[in-house]
């Protein structure tokens, strides 16, 4: 039987499409070499010589955008990582690269640099030439790819001088934003520290020490305003950010200038009128000045129940958002900060007594300016339906069986009945259909394989699905995590991808039995 394979990381983390770009996995590949699925056709892996290394072929038509990779045998499955798939075209980091007086020369605006902390005490350096005026905005990703550094930016003038310098922005990651102020070149540093933290500080790397460096003096768009957009063909809507020469462009829905949250709902801005919140409706607003709160009015009847949600740190705003319900009278009635999984906070209430109410939005610790802005949602409770599943991968016996654990939640009063299905099954593997307690809870699904089922190792799927009308939505299992369960306390509570909807099967031929041993002969 062959090692279960595992993955951590994939170095460099970013690829280009149309492109062939050799990277390096860590992780345990016996024996070497080791397939590799990707959750897209178009991305192919050669694998090389050595264990872990291969060749990454993008096809054009790949869409940009992460995209999830495991690497397999036939006797079992790595978790799945993801891979930053670029139009763009990108800038492998180059050591040595950690003295001042020779730092890396990045090319052009819009730069992609896919770089490694190779060891404790690395820092890697970048240079690039500036222009007076001009808004140099640098950002890097690393806990998003599950990455063992704490990450730090720093900008300096060619002499060392710094001028500008952030650890943590919206999340962990950092990113710089700052005004030139002279011609000149400057330099970029990207150092961390251990990540989870340990007693010892001090600059951290290794082969988990991969990031990607986003450089640009050019137009960055950072959100669209209002923050929710109507999913038309090519809406033309407000953007804010850095270097822009227009206030509004019209955006491709297929490759939008930044993330973008779709909307069914009607969408009003805070400064264009007096907002008076309707079910269901959606509000965009900025706290102007530190301190400031903004409330909005709305209408219920006794009984009558709102869900109000507030985002912010998803549309890269730097606020901690606070939500109170506030009576006629002024009084905070309840309240909501962080949703368990988030700082974005979600808040159930039902109406005591009939009137006109205030959602009130604030800032946690009281800051405000323009990077502090929301999105306020209110809505009724709409029936839903989830499920999550235990594990990401099960391994079959031909001739036994094997299991697929399921959590079914229900909320907002789903009353529909469900059953827990999966597809994708090769030949001579089979599963039954379980039915979904009334309360949703545990469901456990078993998968038997046939005495002559051959190996397997694919994807699989598995469904929750209503009995009348036949409405199926996936089971996904959680890549990030407030658990322990990917080495990190807490987890990582942001990735590129967090969770995926492919599980998958290793069907493989029954275990031979040992022989049994002989008795001792008779003197």
């Amino acid at each position: 039987m062959a090692a279960e394979p595992a993955l951590t990381h994939i170095h460099p983390a970013g690829v280009q499409t149309g492109k062939v770009t050799e990277v390096v996995m860590s992780g345990k590949f016996e024996p070497w070499p080791c397939r590799v699925w990707a959750d897209v056709a178009g991305i192919e892996f050669v694998p090389g010589k050595e264990a872990g290394k291969y060749a990454v072929t993008v096809g054009a038509g790949v869409v940009p955008g992460p995209h999830l990779i495991r690497v397999y045998n036939d006797d079992g499955v790595s978790l799945p990582v993801a891979l930053a798939v670029d139009a763009r075209e990108q800038t492998a980091e180059v050591e040595p690269n950690d003295d001042i007086r020779k730092p890396q020369v990045l090319g052009g605006s819009g730069a992609v640099c896919n770089g490694r902390l190779d060891k404790n005490g690395d820092v890697d350096l970048y240079r690039g030439s500036l222009r007076a005026g001009r808004v140099l905005t640098a950002r890097v990703e690393a806990t998003v790819l599950a990455a063992g550094c704490d990450v730090m930016l720093r900008v300096t003038d060619a002499a060392g001088v710094t001028v500008a310098f952030n650890h943590d922005h919206v999340s962990m990651d950092p990113m710089v934003v700052w005004r030139v102020e002279r011609d000149g070149d400057y330099v970029i540093q990207v150092s961390g520290h251990r990540y989870p933290a340990s007693t010892e500080l001090s600059f951290a790397g290794g082969a988990d020490g991969i990031y990607r460096l986003h450089v640009s003096d050019g137009p960055v768009v950072r959100h669209v305003w209002p923050l929710g957009v109507a999913r038309v063909e090519k809406p033309r809507v407000k953007v804010e950010g850095w270097n822009l020469e227009v206030g509004e462009m019209e955006i491709d829905p297929v490759r939008p200038p930044c993330p973008v949250l779709w909307s069914g709902i009607p969408e009003v801005e805070e400064a264009v009128e007096k907002v008076v919140l309707a079910v269901p409706s959606a509000v965009s607003g900025r706290l102007a000045v530190r301190g400031e709160e903004d409330r909005y009015p709305f209408e219920v009847t006794k009984g009558e129940v709102r869900v109000l949600t507030v985002t912010g740190p998803a549309h890269d705003s730097l606020i901690d958002p606070l939500l109170r319900i506030l009576g006629p009278d002024g009084k905070e009635l309840v309240s909501g900060d962080d949703n368990g999984v988030s700082r974005e906070p979600v808040v159930t209430w039902t109406a005591p007594e009939a009137g006109t109410y205030f959602a009130a939005v604030s800032d946690l610790t009281k800051q405000g300016g323009a990077d502090y802005y929301y999105r306020l949602e209110m809505n009724v409770p709409v029936p839903t339906a989830s499920a999550v599943a235990a594990g990401h991968a099960v391994r079959v016996e031909a001739g036994k069986s094997g299991e697929v654990k399921t959590t079914v939640t229900l909320g907002g009063g789903y009353a529909k009945r469900l059953q827990v299905v999966v597809k994708g099954l090769p030949e001579g593997v089979s599963a039954a259909v379980v039915d979904v307690p009334e309360k949703g809870g545990e469901v456990v699904v078993a998968i038997k394989a046939e005495a002559g089922a051959g190996r397997y190792a694919g994807p699989i799927q598995v469904v929750l699905r209503e009995v009348e009308g036949g409405m199926e939505r996936a089971v996904r299992f959680p890549l990030n995590s407030v658990a322990e369960n990917n080495g990190v306390p807490q987890g990582f509570p942001q990735l590129l991808v967090n969770e995926t909807e492919q599980l998958w099967l290793n069907v493989v031929p029954a275990a031979v039995p040992a022989p049994a041993a002989e008795a001792p002969k008779a003197p």
